[in-house]
C-alpha cells in the first residue's frame, strides 16, 4: 500500500551519490527534492572521475608501509599524491589520521565496511542503468592494471591479496597476455593484473544527467540553489538554507561530496574530510584504440576509453576546496599516457579539469544518520570511489531512510568513529 503521507525528503548534492540515493527515495514512495549549486553531475567529481566501477576495490588508501611514502607526497611536485607547501600544515592532521589508519586493525575495519559497501556493485550499476534507460554506458569489459616488472607487482601484493580474500577473481598475465587485450601497450610493461568482472562507465556526465532526467520524469525536483547551511528547529532538521530560498523538509540527505563537512560542522560534527583534488585530460584524438580502463601500477591513473576521447584521469593533490587548480598537475597526465602509449598522439587539450574527491583517512565512507540530530542523514566521503559506490549507497541507505526493513548494518559507516564527531 502507498504511504498517504510520504515523507518530505532533501537531497542536497546532485553527484552521482545524491542522485541515486533520491532516485531509490522517489521509487520507494518518498517525496523527493535534490538541491545543488550546479546540474546534475556537473560539480564535485562525477563530471569528471576516470568511469571506473570497480566492486573488488576494498583495499583502503591506507595500508601498511604508508609511513615511508610521506616524505614523496612533501616534497616531489612530480608525485602522484602531492602536498603543496603552503597546504603542508592543514593537511597534517589528516595525513595524520591517514598514516593512523594503516595500521592492520584498522584495515581490517575499513576492508570489511569497503566489502559490505560494494560487493555487489557491478550488479547494482548494471540494475540502474537499465532502470534509467542507459544500458549502453556500461562496459563490461574489466580493467587491466599493468607493472614493468615483478618488483613492482610485488609492492601492490597486499592490495591483491585483499581483493582476492574478498572474492575477486584476477587473472595474472604475462608481456603476451597484455597485448592479446591492449596491442598498444609499450615495452616497458611486462606484467599485468586483469580484473575480466569490472565495468566502466563510458561518460559518467551523460549517466548522471541520464539519471536526472530519470528522477524529474517519475516526479522528483531538480533546484538549482546553493546551499548555506542546515536548518534546524527544536533539535531536529527542518529543511537547508540556500542563497535563493529556505527549502524545508522532515528528512535531510546531505550527499554534498568534498562540501559535506563544512555544512555539517555547525551543527557539532568534525568530519576529518579532505578533499584530494583529481585531475583529467580527454584526448579526442590519441590514436590509440582500448577497450578497458587501463591503470599503470607506477603512474596511479586511469586511463579510460570514453564516448568521443580517450580520458586519463588521475594524480592526488591536497590544497583544500578555495586554492585555484594547478595547470602542472595536469601536465603530467600527457607525460603519463606517453610512457604507456609511446605511440600516442600527445596533443594537449585546450582545457583541463580538476575536481574534488571527498576522501576520509580510512577510505570509509560516512552513510547513516546523524545522530544528534533527527531527520539528518549523511552519504559522503566516497573518495575515489564515489562513482562505485554510488549505487550501492542507495540500495544500503534507502530502505533506513524510508523506515523499511533491512538486514544491513550501518555501523560501520557511521561518523561517529571519529572522535569529535
Amino acid at each position: 500500500m502507498t504511504d498517504p503521507h510520504p515523507p518530505r525528503v532533501l537531497v542536497v548534492g546532485a553527484g552521482i551519490v545524491g542522485l541515486a540515493l533520491a532516485w531509490r527515495l522517489l521509487r520507494g514512495g518518498a517525496s523527493v527534492t535534490v538541491v545543488d549549486a550546479e546540474p546534475p553531475g556537473e560539480g564535485g567529481a562525477s563530471f569528471g572521475n576516470a568511469g571506473a566501477i570497480s566492486a573488488s576495490s576494498v583495499a583502503p588508501l591506507a595500508l601498511p608501509g604508508l609511513l615511508r611514502q610521506v616524505p614523496r607526497m612533501l616534497l616531489d611536485r612530480a608525485a602522484p599524491l602531492h602536498v603543496p607547501p603552503a597546504y603542508w600544515w592543514r593537511a597534517a592532521p589528516w595525513l595524520a589520521r591517514f598514516v593512523a589508519a594503516a595500521r592492520p586493525a584498522a584495515v581490517s575495519r575499513a576492508t570489511a565496511a569497503l566489502d559490505q559497501l560494494l560487493h555487489l556493485a557491478t550488479e547494482q550499476h548494471h540494475a540502474l542503468a537499465r532502470e534509467i534507460g542507459a544500458p549502453e554506458l556500461l562496459r563490461a569489459n574489466g580493467q587491466l592494471y599493468i607493472y614493468r616488472d615483478a618488483a613492482q607487482l610485488a609492492k601492490d601484493a597486499p592490495a591483491w591479496e585483499i581483493r582476492r580474500r574478498h572474492g575477486a577473481r584476477l587473472e595474472k598475465l604475462d608481456r603476451a597476455g597484455l597485448t592479446a587485450l591492449e596491442p598498444a601497450i609499450g615495452e616497458a610493461y611486462r606484467l599485468g593484473m586483469f580484473l575480466p568482472d569490472h565495468t566502466h562507465c563510458a561518460s559518467p556526465l551523460r549517466y548522471a544527467r541520464r539519471l536526472g532526467e530519470a528522477f524529474r520524469q517519475a516526479g522528483g525536483t531538480i533546484l538549482r540553489d546553493r546551499i548555506t547551511a542546515l536548518a534546524t528547529s527544536d533539535g531536529r532538521i527542518a529543511g537547508a538554507q540556500g542563497e535563493a530560498a529556505l527549502h524545508q523538509a522532515e528528512v535531510v540527505v546531505l550527499a554534498a561530496g568534498a562540501w559535506s563537512a563544512r555544512l555539517a560542522a555547525p551543527l557539532g560534527y568534525r568530519i576529518p574530510l579532505e578533499s584530494q583534488r583529481g585531475y583529467h585530460v580527454d584526448l579526442a584524438d590519441s590514436g590509440v584504440t582500448l577497450t578497458r580502463p587501463v591503470i599503470p601500477a607506477d603512474r596511479k591513473v586511469f586511463i579510460t576509453p570514453m564516448e568521443g576521447a580517450l580520458r586519463v584521469a588521475g594524480t592526488v593533490e591536497f590544497g583544500g576546496l578555495d586554492r585555484p587548480r594547478d595547470a602542472a598537475r595536469a601536465e603530467l597526465l600527457y607525460g603519463d599516457l606517453a610512457a604507456v602509449f609511446p605511440d600516442a598522439k600527445v596533443t594537449r587539450a585546450t582545457d583541463f579539469w580538476m575536481g574534488h574527491r571527498p576522501c576520509l583517512p580510512d577510505s570509509v565512507p560516512v552513510i547513516g544518520p546523524a545522530r544528534r540530530v533527527p531527520g539528518l542523514w549523511f552519504a559522503f566521503g566516497h573518495g575515489h570511489l564515489g562513482l562505485t559506490g554510488s549505487a550501492p549507497t542507495a540500495e544500503l541507505l534507502a530502505p533506513a531512510i524510508l523506515g523499511r526493513p533491512s538486514n544491513q548494518d550501518l555501523a560501520p559507516f557511521a561518523a561517529e568513529r571519529f572522535a569529535g564527531a
